[in-house]
């Protein structure tokens, strides 16, 4: 049985499985399962087939004596020259002075090492004398601890192959293998661990990443099965036609997309189980009155609705804006926050219990204890990331069994969105509204920034304003980059004649508020700023956005950033100030100014960054994969989600001798349990 003890495998005592266990290897399976982080390619090639500065491995004669020098600290550097077929190379080996006593002129050797074309050497990394023998074209490298070698490693995975052959179980069907046409999984650890080709090789990891987010995708698409069970919600018996109504009054056209969005909506409404969607968009893209739709249906169903925002002066902003298309309807509107006091606050939460208040705005102050909705029918959240699970639970028991519609401006790549969102409907506005100017970026080195300031007085002159963003609050000693304290310092010098505000994190919410205030209504012309100002208020008028050190920020943060600026009519731009050291640096100050595009952007962030560093690895709630890679791997990520929903939604599944032990591993890992699956 492979869940025999580790030191089942001959040759693993006590001691050596003592080491196995700090690092998580307990029985044979796991040993069998502790696949390779990398390989080393030792497939010979012609030097000529060779890129520069690409590893490789060649076979050739010692050509002259080879010449020893050290330097101090005892380093050392061994050369020879090695006749190559035609080619005749140098060959370099560091700190390895041993080896001169045994490399002899007209010896045969294969060398594995980094090539440099244009000096026509090889800076040696591994020495075989003779040739290779076949078994070592692609070697696989292990992560290892304590006294543990690489080589210990595969002959304790080689021995447990033979002795327990034939014993690995395979949790997929044969029905579902031959579709993808993917090895048993026995067939598939063996490519893994000595794979003959690098084509072998892929064969055999694109069938552990399959069975990886297969399982993964079983959790999310069970938990959203249970959950629509146990979220038994009354259907919304919404008004279609005067719900048609309200669109034909809108002073705009709604884009396809929204239209779609709006239809997933009303959908979701009228069903029985209760409404759990992200609906996602670009800043900009129109998902407030995609809000206000749904909002609307909600009273056209005798229901309330709640729309709660991170911050006071975004919640006053969409009271507003409801009110204002509202109006013609009769529909009464009202707003929530810390600063509704005294009278006011009594009558508004008075107003709300007894149903006279169809629609409340506001911020966490909508989840008070004394607040009490009559019959709160929808909950929409906006940014909603800036929200805790908690609050918006609270939010939700507000009502019997509301609808839930969560709204993002932060685009999620496709591959993040079914694997963080997976237990959720996602709703994508992917077009802008006509009309719209897209931002114009560009990238400027802080030499610059003479020309950047006297851009942004020529804006203020023309009667705009500006925003200036930096990464710290204040000067620190280990991170030499500009500060918001000491910009505005600066900047307020600089711009004398007119008003710089300031903001960051360390502010009181009510001092922010105030601040923003100030800036919406144009009482100050620069507001300084960290990334506090990323999300929220609307400033039409603010036509500028100067970012200093913009390559320390992922592309995302920069788009959200840049997405404060073009509200208006008017020509926005968004300067990225920066000095990338890196090609990934360069490469994101490039991308930005070549795309507004927030979706592509967020593709090429997590390309770029990976998926902890997209959304910050302690709330990303994404898995650790063995095998699979989010990025690399969307199609088998897709492919899983849809193969996943749909047996999980099957008898089949349920019933059948095939999926028994997918159904075992389940419960055995907690996801169903016996009540359940009877």
């Amino acid at each position: 049985m492979i869940t025999e003890s580790i030191t089942a495998v001959q040759g693993i005592g006590e001691k050596k499985a003592e080491e196995l266990a700090s690092m998580g290897i307990f029985n044979v399976q796991d040993l069998l399962e502790y696949l390779p982080y990398r390989y080393e390619d030792y497939q010979k090639k012609d030097l000529s087939e060779i890129a520069h500065d690409e590893k490789a491995t060649i076979e050739g004669k010692v050509h002259s004596e080879p010449s020893l020098r050290y330097f101090p600290k005892k380093k050392s550097r061994l050369s020879f020259r090695m006749l190559i077929g035609k080619y005749l190379i140098t060959a370099v080996i560091f700190n390895r002075p041993f080896l001169k006593s045994q490399i002899t002129l007209g010896q045969s050797l294969t060398i594995t090492g980094k090539w440099d074309r244009n000096k026509m050497t090889l800076t040696v990394s591994d020495v075989h004398f003779g040739t290779f023998s076949d078994d070592r074209k692609i070697e696989p490298v292990y992560s290892v601890k304590g006294t543990l070698h690489g080589k210990t490693m595969r002959k304790f995975i080689f021995q447990a192959f033979k002795q327990f052959s034939g014993q690995i179980p395979d949790p997929l069907p044969e029905k579902l293998r031959e579709v993808y046409r993917l090895p048993e999984k026995e067939a598939a650890l063996k490519m893994m661990h000595f794979p003959e080709s690098f084509q072998v090789l892929k064969a055999g990891r694109r069938r552990l990443a399959y069975e990886e987010l297969l399982f993964f995708q079983f959790k999310m698409q069970i938990f959203r099965k249970w959950n629509r069970q146990q979220s038994e919600g009354a259907s919304l018996l919404y008004d279609r036609s005067r719900v048609d109504l309200f669109i034909q009054s809108l002073p705009f056209q709604l884009t396809e997309a929204q239209l779609r969005v709006v239809e997933e909506i009303l959908k979701d409404l009228s069903d029985t189980s209760r409404m759990n969607r992200l609906l996602q968009g670009d800043v900009g893209s129109g998902k407030t009155v995609v809000a206000a739709i749904a909002l609307y249906a909600a009273v056209t169903a005798n229901r309330q609705g709640a729309l709660m925002v991170p911050t006071e002066i975004l919640a006053e902003q969409h009271f507003q804006s409801l009110k204002e298309l509202f109006k013609p309807f009769g529909i009464t509107v009202a707003l929530l926050t810390s600063s509704v006091k005294g009278k006011l606050r009594k009558e508004t939460l008075r107003l709300l219990s007894e149903g006279e208040i169809q629609i409340m705005v506001g911020t966490h102050a909508l989840i008070q204890e004394e607040v009490d909705f009559k019959n709160l029918g929808l909950v929409i959240t906006d940014e909603q990331h800036r929200f805790g699970v908690n609050q918006r639970r609270v939010l939700r028991e507000k009502g019997e069994k509301p609808d839930v519609l969560f709204m993002t401006a932060t685009p999620i790549p496709r591959t993040l969105a079914i694997s963080a969102f997976g237990d959720m409907d996602v709703s994508t506005i992917d077009v802008m509204p006509a009309g719209r100017k897209p931002i114009i970026t560009h990238w400027a080195k802080h030499g610059m920034l003479e020309r950047v300031l006297d851009f942004i007085r020529k804006e203020i002159v023309n009667g705009r304003q500006a925003y200036v963003i930096c990464p710290l609050i204040e000067e620190s000693e280990k991170v030499d980059v500009q500060n918001a304290i000491d910009v505005h310092a600066q900047l307020s010098q600089y711009f004398h004649e007119y008003e710089v505000g300031l903001m960051h994190g360390r502010l009181h919410s009510s001092e922010k508020d105030e601040v923003m205030r100030q800036f919406a209504a144009n009482q100050c012309q620069i507001l300084v700023s960290t990334t506090v100002v990323e999300v929220g208020v609307n400033v039409p008028n603010a036509t500028i956005m100067v970012i200093y050190d913009a390559e320390r920020f992922g592309l995302s943060q920069l788009h959200q950033l840049r997405g404060r600026v073009g509200r208006g009519s008017e020509q926005s731009y968004c300067v990225l100030i920066a000095d990338p050291k890196t090609e990934e640096g360069q490469e994101r100050m490039r991308i930005m100014t070549e795309t507004t595009n927030g979706f592509e952007l967020s593709e090429k962030d997590l390309e770029l960054r990976g998926p902890g560093d997209f959304f910050g690895n302690k709330q990303s709630g994404l898995p650790a994969f063995k095998v699979a890679d989010l990025v690399h791997d969307y199609r088998i990520l897709e492919t899983a989600r849809n193969d996943a929903a749909k047996l999980v939604n099957s008898d089949e599944f349920w019933t059948d001798e095939m999926y028994a032990l997918i159904r075992e591993i389940l419960t055995n890992e907690g996801v169903l349990d016996k009540e359940r699956l009877d």
